[in-house]
């Protein structure tokens, strides 16, 4: 199997984001939501991770190994043979604890994303049919229906609990229309930790049905 890889794209913010950073890319005109379906989606305190039937790397391509990444590369190596040939599937990898602790997960790993061998993400109907099949978790939905920018705007998020929402549209779209379908809104100062997560003693989140550990 010969794949090409693909980095998963950055989101940019919502106007009214206040996670917004320097470093980060904000969408100031939200007029591309106007009229279509959007699903909104809870913003999970995890690492992007994408998963091919061959590969599987963080937000960077060649991303090294870390022991929070250990368990996602069991389950990768669980759905290789049922990933069709050019196709990824993005998700938070939450296994380890990063600013917020998850005592009820229902796995470790939340798909948000998957994308089929003409780099077009699925819609969000289709993502839910894959998921099914391949036995895995969806990040939580907290609205479906037609964008609404006010109703967007008045969403109240518990910072203590969550780390934001993510809109993006129900349809399905290619790679590099990606800034005119996504954007997500991020509590202030949604790192809250002194130091790197990575460069800390890794501590699990829990699963819900288990005592900690989640058995493929």
């Amino acid at each position: 199997m010969n794949t090409q890889r693909f980095k998963y794209p950055r989101t940019p913010h919502l106007p009214w984001s206040p996670g917004f950073t320097a470093d980060d890319i904000r969408n100031t005109d939200v007029h591309g939501f106007e009229n279509k379906e959007i699903i909104i989606t809870e913003k999970m305190d995890g690492e992007c991770t994408t998963i091919y039937g061959d590969y599987i790397h963080a937000r960077s391509i060649d991303s090294r190994h870390h022991d929070s990444r250990t368990w996602v590369k069991g389950l990768q190596a669980r759905l290789a043979a049922d990933i069709p040939e050019g196709w990824r599937i993005c998700g938070e990898n939450l296994y380890a604890k990063h600013s917020l602790f998850y005592s009820e997960l229902e796995s470790y790993f939340y798909v948000f994303a998957i994308w089929d061998e003409h780099n077009r993400c699925l819609s969000w109907d289709e993502t839910l049919e894959w998921a099914q099949l391949l036995q895995l978790h969806t990040v939580p939905v907290i609205h479906r229906g037609l964008w609404n920018e006010q109703f967007v705007q008045d969403i109240q998020v518990n910072t203590n609990k969550m780390e934001g929402y993510v809109v993006r549209t129900a349809e399905g779209f290619h790679y590099s229309k990606f800034k005119h379908h996504f954007a997500k809104w991020v509590r202030t100062n949604h790192v809250q930790t002194d130091t790197h997560w990575m460069a800390q003693e890794v501590i699990p989140n829990k699963l819900k049905s288990t005592e900690g550990v989640e058995h493929e």
